[in-house]
């Protein structure tokens, strides 16, 4: 090999390391997991293993080595090396060379067990690439980043298909993340498995730089108050005690030696851990607790944290009396105590004694959570943390998944979610169990049904992709799916304006622009045998709904206000109509147009119309053939087909895309060879029921024919031999400020 080549990637068979590992020690080889697999234990969290693999991430009290023998600990942490013990043999150990230490000098882990990996480099283990990456939690902490190979044996392409997934641990996101060459490669990664300690809004705690100021300020002031008033060098006045884990916080130790000049004083364990570390020898320690006013604690020498703080003023008088001081100043590190008010820390006093609650967390808050997430775009966040999150239909999971909506990437999964719910779900996005979010979708009927109300209730311009999103976050609620389309207009409207293609072509002058749909008289209609009825549009399933759903903003009245009142008074509704739902009011719109811009809009819809079929399909529509084959991973024999559909939806790849799933799986929306169809059905199968008031719009001529108001356009009345078109803005020109 060349010195320009770069070094081949370390390839690992675990099963082989084992053997090795268990040979060395003179133990019983252990058979290796079998094939097929076994299902993973039953008490294994679907957090802590990695999908397509019997990778498990800090899931030791779960190990099985009839299942795995690939285990992965994220840092030397208590709640997740619990299962860990010198009696470990169940299989390999991979993390950091930090934790590879620690876990062999604290815990006695054997080392034949403990494979150590190296930081940004990537790593063959068992088929899968792996890469480490710094956590910025505790000294040794890790993100895992696995780029798992895809089986292709029901794929006719010989291109290997891989699928990525990040699990931080617990980790605090830093800018120095944004950097990370790797991590780079994991935007877009088909999961997050994020550390979601404090994924609440609440939680927006400082930095810990700013933390960290705030410490050293705080020694500094109170020294130089109480200097000179005791004995000795150290004056013997003021003791201060800082709290810390095990292992952590070792960067405030460190800052404080630095900053203040001091040593700081830790009792023999912590020195084991530190010696561990590597920093036995970098004098800023010290057992000897006369050379240091600043002594480390055990975590809740202090107070309880949890569920909020509780000061031990008792335990701090006997560590004065006994190392002889007459004041104490004790500091809580922890985002628990985070209590943040005028932009002060909380401080606990009582006579002689200080406690300063100072927000410093190794976990990231709620805005740097969203902050990755946002970086990642992954199809998907799974909670690691929280009360019930390691179930299967954990309710707390579902309800933290919601705070990163907009953030992930919906529309990359819309075919794989797409065939997996036209096939009844026996195609999950995981492949097991362990994708709680996703609502049965082998109830295809009930699922259709809610569909259809949910299009009713939303505007035009909403895909199937997100109000199958919508329902499955709301476990099929129409309501609250509608309620929480509403909470997050904008977003839904951004990802449509996104995926809508040729939108940066519109003209910029609005002088020139063509008459939008609810401006021109030319409204392609649905068949007039259709019964107009709202009061059984806008039904919903729910019976008795207590929730309301109100529009995002609300209009302000204008000076015409008067005379639409007058309008609605003369307008009576039949004694025969079922009371109409008052989510309902917010869509009976009406636009006014007159006769002229009526006449010249159909004349340049006709125009357009001839235009547009005239050319050729393939050339017109390039850009939207290039997503659509791309979308569904197609080749270029999928170009003429493609073209043909997107002839027929007029350029929407969202609509062609519908067309495609259902025709691979018998539902055939678009007919190919029959070149006169009108392609409003395509468009009508997708968007049906668009309805506006007819008590207020149109009204009914002898012969049950609706006659349109001359100065009213109502968008949902059809007129004869005229094309269906849905009076509804589109995407690129909608907004959901101004036109919601």
């Amino acid at each position: 090999m060349s010195a320009s080549e770069p070094p081949q990637p370390l390839n690992l068979d675990t099963v082989a390391v084992l053997s090795a590992a268990l040979s060395s020690l003179s133990l019983p080889p252990e058979p290796p997991p079998s094939h097929p697999v076994n299902p993973p234990p039953a008490s294994l969290p679907h957090s802590k293993l990695i999908p397509k693999t019997r990778f498990i991430v800090d899931g030791f009290k779960h190990a099985d080595s009839n299942f795995s023998v690939s285990y992965f600990l994220s840092h030397f942490h208590s709640d997740h090396y619990t299962g860990l013990s010198p009696q470990w043999s169940n299989g390999i150990i991979y993390c950091s060379s930090t934790t590879a230490n620690l876990l062999h000098q604290i815990l006695k882990v054997p080392q034949t067990f403990i494979f150590a990996l190296p930081l940004s480099q990537s790593v063959l283990i068992d088929g899968s690439e792996v890469w480490l990456i710094d956590a910025n939690h505790c000294p040794g902490a890790v993100q895992f980043l696995f780029k798992v190979p895809m089986d292709n044996k029901n794929d006719c392409s010989s291109v290997v298909r891989f699928e990525k997934y990040v699990h931080t641990g617990d980790f605090r996101f830093c800018d120095e993340m944004r950097n990370e060459s790797v991590l780079s490669e994991f935007i877009g990664a088909d999961a997050v498995f994020l550390d979601t300690t404090y994924c609440n809004p609440k939680f927006v705690f400082p930095s810990q730089e700013e933390s960290i100021d705030y410490i050293v300020r705080a020694i500094e002031r109170i020294g130089a108050e109480n200097e000179g008033e005791g004995e000795g060098v150290i004056g013997k006045k003021v003791l201060f005690l800082v709290a810390t884990y095990v292992i952590g916080k070792e960067r405030i130790l460190v800052e404080i030696s630095r900053r203040c000049k001091k040593k700081i004083h830790v009792n023999g364990k912590k020195m084991e851990v530190l010696r561990a570390l590597g920093l036995e020898e970098s004098g800023v320690f010290t057992e000897d607790e006369l050379e240091s006013d600043v002594h480390v604690v055990g975590w809740n020498t202090l107070g309880e944290t949890w569920p909020y703080f509780r000061p031990n003023f008792v335990k701090m008088e006997e560590i004065m009396t006994e190392r002889g001081y007459s004041k104490v100043v004790g500091f809580v590190p922890t985002g628990w105590t985070y209590e943040v008010k005028r932009n002060k820390f909380a401080v606990r006093t009582k006579d002689s004694f200080e406690i300063h609650l100072v927000p410093y967390s190794e976990h990231s808050n709620y805005e740097e959570l969203r902050e990755y997430v946002k970086l990642l775009k992954p199809k998907r966040v799974v909670p690691t943390v929280g009360a019930d999150v390691e179930k299967i239909d954990s309710k707390h999971a579902r309800s933290m998944q919601k705070h990163f909506a907009g953030l992930v990437d919906e529309m990359a999964i819309k075919q794989e979610f797409l065939m997996g719910f036209l096939r009844g779900g026996s195609e999950r996005v995981n492949g097991e169990k362990d994708c709680p979010s996703t609502f049965d979708n082998s109830k295809e009927n009930e699922v259709e049904k809610s569909v259809q109300e949910l299009r009713d209730c939303l505007p035009s311009w909403v895909t199937r992709v997100q109000m199958l999103d919508l329902l499955s976050s709301s476990d099929g609620n129409v309501v609250e799916a509608v309620s929480n389309f509403y909470e997050h207009e904008t977003e839904f409207h951004e990802q449509v304006l996104s995926s809508t293609p040729g939108t940066s072509s519109l003209p910029g002058n609005s002088e020139n622009e063509p008459a939008l749909p609810f401006e021109s008289p030319s409204v392609k209609s649905v068949n007039h045998a259709e019964n107009i009825s709202l009061s059984q549009s806008f039904k919903l399933s729910s019976s008795g709904i207590k929730k309301s759903v109100s529009s995002p903003g609300k209009r302000k009245r204008n000076s015409d206000s008067k005379g639409t009142k007058r309008a609605k008074a003369v307008s009576t509704r039949k004694s025969s109509d079922s009371k109409q739902h008052p989510i309902t009011k917010f869509f009976n719109k009406k636009m006014l147009v007159s006769e002229d811009s009526k006449s010249e809009a159909e004349v340049n819809n006709s125009c357009d119309d001839q235009s547009r079929f005239s050319a050729d399909a393939t050339e017109l529509y390039k850009e939207e053939v290039n997503q659509f084959i791309q979308i569904v991973n197609g080749g270029e024999s999928l170009r003429s087909y493609a073209a043909t559909i997107l002839e027929k939806t007029k350029g929407d790849v969202n609509t062609a895309l519908d067309a495609y799933y259902k025709d691979n799986t018998g539902t055939t929306i678009v007919d190919t060879n029959d070149n006169k169809r009108d392609s409003s059905k395509v468009i009508e199968s997708e968007f049906t029921n668009q309805i506006c008031s007819v008590d207020t719009c149109a009204e009914l001529s002898e012969n049950n024919e609706p006659k349109i108001k001359s100065d009213i356009l109502c968008a949902a009345i059809p007129k004869n031999d005229n094309p269906v078109n849905y009076a509804s803005l589109p995407p690129e020109r909608y907004s959901p400020v101004k036109h919601g």
